[in-house]
């Protein structure tokens, strides 16, 4: 029961002190260049996240057909 407690007593600390930690502020926007320069880029430096996506939403149909197949062959027997 003691080590329960203790393990409780310091997940509730932790998520506290994570919760009141301030984040850093984001970079300006053109590197700190001035405004008048005309050489705006974006935040982030426009790294494509499409094809992420794409990889992401396929390993989750491949897992899905996988899944069923284990199913039918589990029903079937």
């Amino acid at each position: 029961m003691k080590h329960i407690l203790k393990t409780l007593i310091i997940t509730i600390i932790l998520v506290i002190s994570v919760s009141n930690l301030p984040a850093q502020a984001p970079p300006h926007p053109n590197g700190g260049a001035s405004p008048a320069g005309g050489n705006n880029t974006k935040v982030g430096g426009g790294a494509p996240i499409g094809s992420g996506n794409f990889l992401l939403i396929g390993l989750a149909l491949l897992y899905a057909t996988k899944k069923s197949v284990s199913l039918r062959r589990q029903a079937e027997a």
